[in-house]
């Protein structure tokens, strides 16, 4: 049977009916994929770490899963503009659905505002191939994101942040997803905390999905020790991080973040942009799987809480990765060999072995 995306297949907990019309790109469905090498990192015993590669969705990251139902209801709702405010992804993915919103025959215009010169180009790319009308702010997220909410009180136009409920309802199914793939719930989720929709999101998904409450898991969110208004308790003005995709400094789901750390017995702690970079090379070069930087933040905050004794021995662990490695391909290019790569060898195969430090074997 062709898969149809995550509205059809868990239709079940969303709030959606026979007249919803489901605007799906195949979103969802993505590897669960075992970390051994992070876990030794991590210098605790038994742990079964894993990374849910979100990055896979159709416009790579999780967002599109918010953004198909979100979509969705606006085009039941009868709308014909949707806006965000986006750090990058969310512009991407909302574009993408407005797009496939008009190839099934509706009327739908995208706009995005973005913080002038704070989106990887991969992302800004994306939101303007897919045809959405990029504007771009002289101000940092959590303006761009004041801008939009009030003009979508005041002009027919919907709001497709994680501040629309249904951004969340979508986002759970990823929390269906892991249990559907362990047979269990996980004993902690580790994932990076933004504008905080997604922690929200998982935790409501796993209080739909799990009975039991002791079952559970634990919430271990990150946010960016430069963009940390929930570990600090205040909001930062001027957030920065090397994690642009949380380089917030007001969380929109702020007490729902800390709602989701409280019930489930986690914490919400801080990363800096050395420890997630650490982390960002470790998944690159030592589990062959691939991710933005602000994803690293899960890995790198699993590993610091470890180290601290604040993971439980022979427990499963799941860390999100958030976004797609070739998101930013700039900061790839930074963390890499750039020194080996920018130079120029004679096209000979002696001299190229004389690079490689090989030595021919006697016969």
């Amino acid at each position: 049977m062709v898969y149809k995306g995550t509205i059809l297949k868990y239709s079940q907990f969303l709030s959606v009916n026979n007249q919803t019309p489901i605007i799906s790109i195949s979103e969802g469905r993505t590897p669960l994929v075992p970390a051994p090498y992070i876990a030794k990192q991590t210098g605790v015993q038994g742990l079964s770490v894993y990374l849910k590669m979100e990055g896979l969705n159709p416009t790579g990251s999780f967002k599109d899963r918010g953004m198909t139902m979100a979509v969705s209801k606006a085009v039941e709702k009868g709308a014909t503009k949707i806006i965000c405010a986006s750090t990058g992804n969310t512009s991407a993915s909302a574009a993408a659905y407005a797009a496939r919103a008009r190839a099934l025959g509706y009327e739908m215009e995208c706009y995005v505002l973005i913080p002038a010169g704070y989106v990887a180009l991969g992302k800004l790319s994306q939101a303007m191939i897919y045809g959405a009308k990029v504007i771009q702010v002289e101000g940092n997220f959590d303006e761009a994101l004041n801008i939009v909410r009030s003009l979508s009180e005041k002009y027919p136009i919907e709001l497709v942040n994680s501040v629309n409920p249904y951004r969340i309802e979508g986002q759970k199914t990823s929390a269906y997803e892991i249990c559907d793939e362990l047979q269990s719930s996980p004993d902690y989720i580790c994932i990076p905390v933004g504008n905080a929709g997604n922690i929200t999101a998982y935790w409501a998904g796993f209080t739909d999905y799990v009975r039991n409450p002791t079952a559970r898991p634990k919430m271990y969110g990150f946010q960016a020790a430069g963009a940390a208004p929930i570990v600090e308790g205040r909001i930062i003005e001027k957030p920065e991080t090397i994690g642009t995709a949380i380089r917030i400094g007001n969380p929109a789901s702020w007490k729902q973040a800390q709602k989701a750390r409280d019930e489930s017995g986690g914490l919400i702690d801080s990363v800096t942009d050395e420890e997630m970079l650490e982390a960002y090379r470790m998944i690159h070069q030592m589990e062959g799987m691939h991710c933005e930087p602000a994803s690293a933040a899960s890995v790198a905050g699993l590993i610091k809480v470890a180290r601290q004794g604040k993971i439980q021995h022979e427990s499963t662990i799941v860390c999100i990765l958030t976004g797609n490695g070739l998101k930013d391909p700039q900061t790839a290019i930074n963390q890499s060999d750039m020194v080996a790569a920018e130079k120029t060898y004679k096209a000979d195969e002696d001299a190229i072995a004389k690079v490689l430090n090989l030595t021919a074997v006697k016969s």
